[in-house]
């Protein structure tokens, strides 16, 4: 392999690292002090289902857990993938029922799925 491809997987890896061990400091880190709302979307994508997510679908995923309810254009800005891109893996993460999709006026947003519940 490249050098330069095999620099940016283990960046990559290292920004998922990254990412998760956020996710499981904030699961761990749970008290009262964290609403009902917030202890839902912490639960309903563990980290085993975030695991298990192909890596494309895992970043958006993230994203949308550290920013809470967003659009796809919003969730492009961070990922740096076109908006179309995000919607078409936002709308993946609806359909698999990991994410809920709602329309506030012109614009339809994304959020961790609240129906959701850890088993």
């Amino acid at each position: 392999m490249d050098s330069e491809l095999l620099e940016q997987i283990v960046t990559n890896l290292k920004d998922i690292n990254s990412k998760l061990d956020k996710l499981i400091v904030q699961v761990e880190n749970r008290d009262e002090q964290i609403t009902e709302k917030e202890r839902i979307m912490a639960d309903s994508l563990d980290v085993i289902t975030l695991l298990s997510l192909p890596d494309h679908l895992r970043t958006t995923a993230t994203t949308l857990f550290e920013i809470g309810p967003a659009t796809a254009d919003e969730i492009s800005k961070i990922t740096n993938k076109e908006r179309a891109v995000e919607s078409n893996y936002l709308n993946q993460l609806v359909r698999m029922n990991h994410v809920r999709k709602y329309r506030e006026g012109r614009k339809v947003y994304f959020r961790i799925n609240d129906s959701l519940k850890k088993k």
